[in-house]
């Protein structure tokens, strides 16, 4: 059988296994052989050191993901098409999980692997779209997503957002800013678990919002009573949920972003429970670490603390220092509600360092519910990397 003229991308011996099984990235270790004069954005095709076709994908020399995979059919060019209909299939599988206009009008349209477009993430605000990408390889088709974008959609802007360290880790260099259409305006509003928020989505984390939290700030709600602390509180987002869906009677919202508390205050006031929380600006460990106060309950979540495999292990002492502190603090109980999004950091390994934290605290912890991502941020079996939200709701004795 003849195979597609294109560039080859030779792997090592016994290295074709997890591309065969679906997994998109290839590492530059696995890599045996690649041709002269390849360019960034260059459509390849990988192939096991037998000569056999596994995938198509797009190349890049600067990035240790050499090639990320998009078509294991291996006769199926990478064309405009090809994107075209992957778009259209993330956005119908949206209309699916959300017929109502409200949510998906306030959701994530594409999420990268998941959605078959590795480096390309969109969420939707309203009549905004914001657009990241972290593959330079990716980036160069990023006129042709905008159109197909445009099209589907018809939003008033798109407007792109960049991540911190891309430019090491794939040398992409992009700046924040319009891509079609007008600038989204401040404030821009959405509706979720039937609160209002204001998103700066100039400025905000991220692409402007965490939705992924969506469903785990509503199931969080129902445990919550009391009074409650909120570590790494963001813009309120489990915060008015504990206020507005629970029996939560004061909740105090800690984090180091003065911009962000801000967004919370206005959120608080916009939804009228300004009356029963209070945001402190802080750095969010200290806070956790010091005074005695105790809470009926307690949130913690972080931000990503392993963003490369040499993180791991670092990540996890956070995670079990951060633990350990919140379970001194609640009272007898109560709930603690604790999360990681930190991808590289597995299951598992959450929480057994959980576990360790609740010996280490002399406290007896019982799981309530094991809860992940929201379904617009579903999980492509075959990159297990996809499935990186932890969120743990438990009871402390």
């Amino acid at each position: 059988m003849s195979l597609p003229n294109l560039p080859q991308i030779v792997l090592k011996p016994q290295r074709a296994q997890p591309f065969y099984s679906g997994h998109p990235w290839v590492f530059a270790g696995a890599i045996a052989e690649i041709p002269d004069g390849l360019e960034v954005g260059d459509e390849v095709l990988l192939v096991s050191r037998e000569g056999k076709g596994i995938a198509r994908g797009l190349y890049n020399a600067e990035s240790q993901i050499r090639v990320r995979l998009y078509s294991w059919n291996i006769d199926q060019p990478l064309d405009e098409q090809f994107w075209q209909d992957r778009i259209r299939a993330a956005i119908a599988l949206r209309r699916q999980l959300f017929p109502d206009d409200n949510s998906f009008r306030a959701c994530r349209m594409v999420f990268s692997e998941a959605d078959g477009l590795s480096g390309l993430i969109v969420d939707r605000f309203g009549d905004w779209l914001s657009v990241q990408l972290t593959s330079q390889a990716l980036a160069t088709r990023k006129d042709i997503f905008v159109k197909e974008l445009d099209d589907q959609l018809d939003p008033l802007g798109i407007y792109l957002r960049t991540e911190k360290g891309m430019t090491a880790a794939e040398g992409l260099i992009l700046q924040d800013g319009s891509l079609l259409g007008d600038p989204p305006p401040s404030p821009l509003f959405i509706v979720e678990n039937d609160l209002d928020y204001n998103i700066n989505l100039q400025e905000g984390q991220k692409t402007g919002f965490y939705y992924d939290q969506r469903n785990n700030r509503r199931a969080a709600a129902r445990y919550l009573h009391g009074e409650v602390l909120d570590i790494c509180c963001y813009t309120g987002g489990f915060t008015l949920n504990a206020l507005k869906h629970g029996k939560a009677t004061h909740v105090t919202g800690v984090d180091s972003s003065a911009a962000a508390l801000q967004l919370a205050e206005e959120n608080a006031h916009l939804n009228e429970l300004s009356d029963r929380c209070n945001f402190v600006e802080a750095d969010s460990l200290k806070y956790l670490t010091s005074g005695n106060k105790t809470y009926d309950g307690i949130i913690l979540d972080p931000p990503k603390f392993a963003r490369s495999r040499r993180g791991i292990d670092r990540a996890l002492k956070a995670y079990f220092k951060w633990n350990v502190a919140a379970l001194r603090r609640i009272n007898p109980g109560g709930i603690l509600v604790t999360c990681s999004c930190s991808g590289l950091v597995s299951h598992d390994e959450f929480v057994d360092t959980l576990r360790s934290a609740a010996v280490e605290s002399g406290r007896f912890l019982r799981i309530l519910e094991d809860r992940g991502q929201a379904p617009d941020h579903p999980i492509n079996v075959f990159c297990p990397e996809s499935a990186y939200l932890k969120c743990l709701i438990c009871v402390v004795e």
